[in-house]
């Protein structure tokens, strides 16, 4: 029987997402290929799940923004072994149907929108049917969730916005958007910790760097962890991006 293929008698109810090999240790916990906020949900519910009953051998649970990364010592946990037991929890529960876990830590960040700092906030609008007024409060009242965090180290990926914010990629790359920059890539905000090209509309910029190497915590955020932005204006945006903490400004409380 191949390893990666569940049991229909074994596992009645709901049908269990896929198992599927990465390497010589890694397990790779599909939910689905298109990404939505249920399928998001279903993702961080199951990778808490991980946490709090992390099997034998298991070294790193890390969600994507439609699996979860299981990897395991093969030294300390069989691969066969790891599987049971993430079957074991996948088992019984529509976890396409659970709602997001709740945040355990929820973080503030101050974002500026002036013209230099969101050079496509007037065309990204335009296609969405905003005003810059509505997007900023959108963005400002809308709390956010830590998806996945990937592409750069420490670059979250946040969500979900209105539907209104589904706007597809340009056709051309923005040679360089700069370290900071809050970009909309469809329904999700995503904060660039370097400079980089991109595809998407950059919106506003922070001086938040989720990840600094030499912080006593290089890496600021967590998956499932809560964002609300604050819009701050050009002068006080200076003047935090002259701190050296990397943290422009953001600070987090306790959640639930």
């Amino acid at each position: 029987m191949d390893l990666f293929q569940p049991s229909p008698s074994a596992h009645p109810g709901p049908e269990l997402p896929e198992l599927l090999p990465l390497g010589p240790d890694g397990i790779v916990v599909r939910f689905g290929r298109v990404v939505s906020p249920q399928l998001s949900a279903a993702v961080l519910a199951f990778e808490q799940a991980v946490q709090e009953n992390l099997p034998d051998g298991v070294t790193e649970v890390a969600p994507s923004l439609s699996s979860v990364l299981v990897r395991f010592d093969p030294a300390r946990g069989r691969r066969d072994q790891v599987l049971t037991a993430l079957r074991k929890l996948l088992g019984g529960v529509d976890w396409l149907a659970e709602t997001l876990p709740p945040a355990s830590r929820i973080w503030h960040v101050p974002v500026c929108f002036g013209a230099d700092q969101a050079p496509d906030l007037k065309t990204f609008c335009q296609l969405a049917g905003l005003s810059s007024e509505q997007a900023i409060a959108q963005i400002t009242q809308t709390p956010l969730r830590v998806l996945a965090i990937g592409f750069a180290p420490g670059q979250p990926y946040l969500g979900y916005l209105p539907p209104a914010w589904d706007i597809p990629r340009r056709a051309a790359l923005t040679p360089q958007v700069p370290a900071g920059a809050l970009v909309a890539a469809l329904r999700q905000l995503v904060l660039f910790n370097h400079a980089s090209p991109t595809g998407w509309f950059q919106i506003g910029e922070t001086a938040f760097r989720p990840f600094q190497r030499d912080r006593t915590v290089p890496f600021a955020l967590k998956s499932g962890d809560s964002v609300q932005f604050h819009a701050i204006g050009s002068a006080e945006y200076s003047a935090l991006k002259n701190r050296s903490d990397g943290l422009g400004g953001a600070r987090y409380e306790a959640g639930a």
